[in-house]
């Protein structure tokens, strides 16, 4: 019967007698509520989130989880927090601004102290914005409707390693030649980048693929009036327009 288990739920279980834990336990330490009695089961799918809570907590390669390798531990996660930072006049870090045209070139300059001299920047001097990393990134494109628009700022704190990502949180994600605004979620092969706009398909990539990730916390918009479009309404445009030329076409 074990045998017809996924994979992932037996190497779940396998995980927490080697670690001698009992289920409860087990579940605290994962911040899992309630009994993972269905997940050794095979009646619950694993969550991504628990996914990356096992790495985040006891460094479990997810490829081995699932099957897809046979390191079962990595070494220490990376530190994924920015190799440079700027500060004003009285030592407090700034919020370096990166904007679209920057963004080009923001994988290949992430420890070019004299680039970042270049990027504009500000303080907020709230309390939230103190003791952390945080940057500001210019929206590019519409992937991410209707939450965020082309050309809106979004301020987002520094993660340090991908065991703190959360499915909830949309997220800047720096790779080696790209920046994405995107929400994550953790799969058999490593890391899924999700738009919100559904025009758009996922990306999937190599955790190591990752330089840099930073949660969205807060957005700077001037389109108070002009709210984005939400999905609903460009389904029906697209409809409307396709209605119309098809009585176009019959008319011909």
């Amino acid at each position: 019967m074990a045998e017809e288990l996924p994979i992932e739920t037996r190497r779940f279980k396998q995980l927490r007698h080697e670690l001698g834990l009992t289920q409860q336990a087990f579940a605290e330490s994962l911040h899992i509520k309630g009994s993972i009695a269905d997940i050794e089961r095979g009646k619950t799918k694993l969550p991504g989130a628990t996914v990356a809570r096992l790495l985040k907590t006891y460094n479990v390669n997810p490829l081995w989880l699932y099957g897809e390798s046979e390191q079962k531990h990595l070494e220490a996660e990376q530190s994924l927090m920015p190799k440079v930072v700027t500060l004003d006049v009285e030592r407090n870090e700034n919020i370096a601004m990166v904007n679209v045209k920057a963004s080009a070139g923001y994988a290949h300059n992430l420890q070019d102290t004299e680039w970042y001299d270049t990027l504009p920047a500000f303080n907020l001097p709230l309390p939230e914005y103190r003791n952390a990393s945080f940057r500001a990134f210019q929206v590019q494109g519409d992937s991410m409707l209707p939450v965020l628009q082309q050309g809106e700022w979004v301020i987002a704190k520094a993660e340090e390693s991908l065991g703190a990502l959360s499915e909830n949180n949309i997220y800047v994600v720096v790779l080696g030649d790209t920046v994405v605004v995107k929400k994550t979620q953790f799969t058999p092969s490593g890391l899924r980048l999700i738009s919100l706009n559904s025009l758009y398909p996922p990306i999937d990539v190599k955790p190591a693929e990752v330089r840099e990730i930073w949660r969205v916390t807060a957005k700077i918009t001037s389109n108070l009036d002009q709210p984005a479009t939400s999905l609903d309404d460009l389904t029906r445009e697209m409809r409307e327009g396709f209605v119309s030329l098809k009585s176009l076409l019959g008319k011909s």
